[in-house]
């Protein structure tokens, strides 16, 4: 990694560094709590790892917590897992959610937005007056704190209700997509054993209607513990036998009753993609995410009452919980249930414009689908109120930087993000006060102490390490789902440096303190001893025109031996010839490392992803050395298990 200055792609002028929340907050520690008035970003972030508990403390001040009960310290345990964050305190996460109704009641806290692309808004205190009205319909129905309440729903404001009428109600909120599968849902619900469950007939996507009757069906058969069935009727349809309308729910005019919950309150479980044995259920605190999330969307996306924030997601990833702490900081949100490229790629945009979104955040991967397909947005689009694109799910390549800068402004803010499930935050990322350097992330996180370590547990400036987090974060799991002696935990995070989490990334901190991503860590490409990320492999080829998707793989062969193929999924009309292999090798050649050539080049009738899109390779990695398929892989987590049978029969024919 070069230690030389470049350029920045992109500079905020010194107006906007004025005008940023997290310009104001810094101001204002330093008076309030000592922290440094001076040396900009990299000295308040110093000061938020160094004051780990003074930060956190200046964090709920600045943005008015409400603790019903007071805590007795800002930290009672540091150490990790376990950290213990402000006990005593009580407070709701619903109620903050909720709070701009009273100032701003007939102002749209949500706009929903199906295939036709037209925004609907639902008022503050229309969402307030419906989470009052279910709050006190789920307390009817017996839902006490603690006990769980799943949704299979789309991105849709039913959504939202039913997650903050939950947390009102001190229950534990868990979702997945309509388009999962009934073993996929199972594999998530019947480890938390919810009693309600708020279903959807159908949903919309890339205009067809898709019924899910049947699949609702086999979820109240299969999840026994369900005392109540809240039918949502997307295609119209009448509710099936013994379940209850969401309008009858809904319907009355109550004021919502917030409980005060302990800090550490469970408010939802989120599962890992598990793309091996059961998914991981992780369980986040009301407190933990209340407050990191104030953090992440008020100082570092720089989120207010005059902002739309836009993130396409959907219910069974991590971001759409994010993008609903958006409500938080007053925040108008757009929620997008349908195809991300119906009618067309630039469905996504056209959002944007029609939103007047203010944050857009999407993955890395529709960027890149948007360059390809010759998509030009500030041509196409007035997209003037845009003030930052965000991209998460994989590292956003330099190419993709480059595109958003020509194609959407030249003064754009552009954040390239990476967090985890884990802690349904940003270990690094967004900040509005720095620059922007092609393909890295602009600085770890307040309050994050992120470093980039080598295998013997020392930090490494401008090398490749492993991404590792040496103080506890709010948002950290408090514990998983079924884990009582919290062993798959520790394993999970805590096994290779004690005490320190390692999230399984590997990463380089720059000497100018930005980050780059290069991958996952447990699929790490090691040829002759040098360590490589797949990330760098797939930014370079997936950027030739007749290639849709790759998959780079590097298989310990038993007689000691290293094979490391690089799989290709064609677009239509596309031939894998000699002139095709040797452009590519050509390209990884040149534009990595003579040591990232791959072995072999084979075509693929597609490329396998969880079903919240990441590229799966740990298990493609386990089926090439001859695992069987159904201990390689757990087939409720994968988006096309047909696709698998290609690497299990290659792995035949190679044994």
């Amino acid at each position: 990694m070069s230690t030389v200055n470049p350029q920045p792609l992109w500079q905020p002028d010194p107006e906007r560094i004025a005008q940023a929340q997290v310009t104001k907050f810094q101001a204002w520690a330093a008076e309030q709590h000592g922290a440094p008035a001076e040396g900009g970003y990299a000295a308040l972030h110093r000061w938020s790892v160094d004051e780990l508990d003074t930060f956190w403390k200046a964090v709920t001040q600045w943005f008015d917590v409400r603790f019903s009960t007071p805590y007795a310290r800002v930290l009672g345990d540091r150490s990790m897992p376990g950290a213990q964050w402000f006990p005593g305190a009580t407070l709701n996460y619903a109620e903050h959610a909720l709070r701009a109704a009273a100032t701003r009641a007939d102002e749209p806290a949500l706009l929903h937005v199906d295939e036709t692309h037209e925004p609907r808004p639902v008022t503050w205190s229309e969402l307030r007056r419906q989470v009052g009205s279910l709050a006190a319909e789920l307390r009817a129905l017996g839902v006490r704190p603690g006990d769980r309440v799943s949704g299979y729903l789309p991105n849709i404001p039913q959504a939202v209700v039913a997650l903050l009428a939950t947390a009102a109600v001190g229950g534990v909120w868990t979702s997945c997509a309509p388009d999962f599968g009934a073993r996929s849902v199972l594999d998530r619900f019947q480890q938390v054993e919810p009693v309600v469950l708020f279903a959807v007939d159908g949903y919309r996507y890339g205009g067809k209607e898709h019924d899910r009757r049947d699949i609702v069906a086999e979820l109240r058969h299969e999840l026994p513990t369900l005392r109540a069935v809240v039918h949502i009727p997307l295609l119209g349809t009448e509710p099936p036998a013994g379940a209850l309308d969401w309008s009858a729910l809904t319907g009355a005019d109550v004021e919502p009753v917030f409980e005060q919950v302990p800090f550490d309150h469970p408010l939802w479980v989120l599962y890992s993609s598990g793309t091996t044995g059961l998914p991981k259920a992780i369980v986040q605190s009301q407190g933990g995410i209340l407050t990191e999330h104030l953090k992440q969307l008020g100082l570092h996306c720089d989120l207010g009452p005059e902002d739309r924030f836009f993130w396409y997601t959907s219910t069974g990833w991590m971001m759409w919980n994010f993008l609903v702490s958006g409500l938080l900081t007053g925040t108008t949100i757009v929620l997008y249930d349908g195809s991300p490229g119906f009618p067309d790629t630039g469905a996504q945009w056209r959002i944007a414009e029609r939103t007047g979104a203010t944050l857009y955040g999407t993955s890395a991967a529709y960027v890149m689908a948007c360059r390809k397909a010759g998509v030009h947005p500030a041509r196409d689009f007035d997209l003037s109120k845009v003030q930052c694109v965000a991209t998460t799910g994989s590292p956003l390549p330099p190419d993709g930087f480059r595109w958003l800068h020509e194609e959407v402004r030249d003064d754009l803010w552009i954040a390239s993000v990476s967090g985890g499930t884990d802690v349904c935050s940003c270990f690094a990322g967004a900040v509005p006060t720095l620059p922007v350097y092609i393909g890295e992330l602009q600085a770890p996180g307040l309050g994050t102490d992120l470093q980039s370590w080598d295998p013997t547990g020392k930090p490494v400036i401008d090398e490749v390490g492993e991404l590792v987090v040496t103080n506890p974060m709010p948002s950290m799991p408090i514990r998983f789902w079924n884990d009582p002696d919290g062993s798959r935990y520790h394993d999970s995070y805590f096994d290779t440096y004690p005490g320190v989490w390692r999230h399984g990334d590997w990463i380089t901190v720059t000497s100018r303190g930005s980050v780059v991503i290069h991958g996952r860590s447990d699929s790490t490409l090691n040829r002759q001893g040098v360590r490589m990320g797949s990330a760098d492999i797939y930014e370079a080829v997936e950027r030739i025109p007749e290639i849709r998707e790759s998959l780079v793989i590097g298989v310990e062969q038993p007689d000691g031996g290293y094979w490391m193929p690089l799989f290709v999924h064609l677009v239509p009309g596309a031939t894998l010839d000699d002139a095709l292999l040797a452009r590519i090798k050509q390209t990884i050649r040149e534009q990595l490392s003579p040591r990232h050539v791959p072995d072999e080049i084979i075509e693929v009738p597609g490329i396998p992803h969880t079903l919240t899109g990441k590229r799966i390779e740990v298990p493609v990695k386990r089926l090439l050395q001859g695992t069987p398929l159904e201990k390689a892989v757990n087939p409720g987590s994968i988006d096309n298990l047909d696709l698998l049978h290609f690497y299990e029969d290659l792995a035949r024919k190679r044994a």
